[in-house]
């Protein structure tokens, strides 16, 4: 694609989990901010910050818009990243509210070890429910009453997907808990799995969703029934007085400030607009050719009997190791040839290591960046190597 015309000849990038490549309208959007408008945004009558509160207000508006849920119901507020946002929800729950605290094996080490600290801050029991090979959760084996659970709705080593997610959501709900999503992994590329799906709380991470490094939390108006203020700073209130201060969020209208004190990161929340822009306006042959790529450099390497594969089907991200082969050597003879590769337990120590008891891995996730040749290089030098 023309959008990532930077990256050079010969140069393979398949590391999008990890943070994905900016297309190059995202990149002119956040150089915009810096030289066109740069202002701090909600705190200033001049006319930069006024340019400035439109787009960040757009981009709330372009989220909600993207998973399909209405702002009638939810909010959109900006943070760090996905870890940050989740720990910053499960810092401030009420224990009083809950019985337990929920998660799964399959976790990034950002929901497994918050549901360890808040479990250790509550004093609340923590389970850690099985994931079927498809990535969904057998309902039925699992009480949830009055639990929070926490857990993804696409892997980060081999993307497999909660596809039962809605029947989940209703099943928490229905037993009083709440349904917290780590969706850092599906959002770029499986966002259907979680649109329209009335879970408590989604957080993601923007630099996964060709953007620039920034965390965004999408969460029902209702959850701040269960929490308290934990977390305040300037930009999140109204009044202050000498024993206790007036919410912003107390209001509909501010109601994103609970999760936002301080100034936010105003240019990569202006770049996260023009980024689902760009992503909705991919055509179905884009995505065809990311489909396809990762077929063909799937089945290249499960047809090899020295390559253990993690994934039980093609998914852009795709996880393997191979006999005799350490993976951090394998992955430094990638670099050599340019090719840009992760190894290693990818924040998922638990799974990969403890359950599993794999080595180190390598991992594989392509993007719409990703060119024929890209994968046919793959092929060529992991031929010669394996």
């Amino acid at each position: 694609m023309n959008d990532f015309d930077y990256l050079g000849e010969g140069e393979v990038y398949l590391d999008g989990a990890c943070q994905s490549l900016r297309p190059r309208p995202v990149i002119d959007a956040l150089n915009k901010y810096y030289t066109e408008h740069n202002s701090c945004g909600e705190r200033v009558k001049y006319k930069w910050g006024r340019v400035t509160d439109e787009k960040v207000e757009e981009t709330r508006e372009k989220v909600l818009k993207f998973v399909k849920l209405s702002p009638r119901k939810y909010t959109c507020s900006f943070t760090l990243n996905t870890t940050y946002g989740i720990n910053l929800i499960l810092s401030q729950l009420r224990a009083d509210c809950f019985a337990k605290v929920m998660t799964s094996e399959i976790e990034h080490n950002s929901p497994f070890l918050a549901t360890i600290a808040f479990s250790e801050r509550t004093g609340l029991p923590r389970e850690v429910m099985k994931r079927n090979e498809d990535g969904t959760i057998l309902v039925s084996d699992y009480d949830f009453t009055d639990a929070v659970v926490v857990v993804n709705c696409a892997s980060n080593f081999d993307g497999r997907k909660l596809s039962n997610i809605s029947e989940l959501c209703k099943a928490v709900h229905k037993a009083g808990g709440i349904l917290i999503i780590d969706a850092a992994q599906a959002m770029a590329h499986s966002a259907d799995v979680l649109r329209g799906v009335e879970v408590d709380a989604i957080c993601f991470s923007a630099h996964k969703l060709y953007s620039a490094s920034l965390g965004v939390i999408i969460w029902r108006d209702d959850l701040l029934d269960k929490m308290t203020y934990g977390f305040v700073g300037g930009g999140m209130v109204d009044d202050v007085e000498l024993d206790k201060y007036v919410a912003s969020a107390e209001g509909k209208e501010h109601r994103y400030t609970r999760f936002e004190s301080g100034l936010q990161a105003w240019g990569e929340i202006v770049a996260l607009g023009t980024a689902l822009d760009w992503i909705n306006g991919l055509k179905k042959s884009d995505w065809k050719r990311l489909e396809s790529l990762s077929e063909d450099l799937y089945e290249f390497l499960n047809a090899s009997d020295k390559v253990h594969m993690v994934n039980h089907e093609a998914n852009p991200t795709m996880s393997f190791y191979v006999d005799g082969l350490d993976s951090h050597l394998l992955g430094e003879a990638l670099s050599r040839e340019n090719i840009m590769a992760r190894t290693g337990y990818f924040c998922a120590h638990y799974y990969l290591d403890h359950v599993l008891g794999l080595p180190p891995l390598v991992r594989f996730s392509l993007g719409f960046q990703t060119r024929e040749s890209d994968i046919e290089k793959v092929k060529k030098v992991l031929g010669k190597i394996i």
